[in-house]
């Protein structure tokens, strides 16, 4: 799947089944696996905050859960309900989730607003927008 967009759309869907009483702040995410499979998520949010888990690593646990740890891209969307942000980014704990079973120098995060212009979406690698990351070959 080299059309983002669809990524893009996925994600938007997925954003549909957020649980998020307390923020209000929809989150989803597309992951595509390498194999070409791609995995959704959503936020999941809890009254004591810490339980609370991102879209993006629901996305990557639902996948390695399944056997899956190699991924070329991931898409996310999200904003407060009833609107789509431009530009929603990973928090710092999923960017490390993503390091510990993505390259850095190839996987991509895609974000963008299908309902605003579809055709106008931002890509980043990894490596740029965690720099520096603890990855499991820091412990070679």
């Amino acid at each position: 799947m080299n059309d983002y967009r669809q990524l893009i759309e996925k994600a938007a869907k997925a954003r549909n089944f957020a649980y998020t009483p307390y923020s209000h702040y929809k989150v989803g995410a597309a992951l595509l696996a390498k194999n070409g499979n791609v995995y959704t998520g959503c936020n999941i949010e809890n009254s004591t905050h810490t339980p609370t888990v991102c879209a993006e690593r629901t996305a990557i646990f639902k996948a390695v859960s399944e056997g899956v740890k190699e991924f070329e891209a991931i898409a996310i969307v999200g904003g407060k309900e009833g609107e789509i942000s431009p530009f929603c980014a990973p928090c710092g704990v999923c960017r490390q989730v993503m390091a510990e079973f993505c390259d850095p120098s190839s996987f991509k995060i895609v974000l963008g607003n299908p309902l605003g212009n579809p055709d106008k979406f931002e890509v980043y690698l990894l490596r740029d927008v965690l720099p520096y990351a603890f990855t499991p070959k820091n412990l070679e």
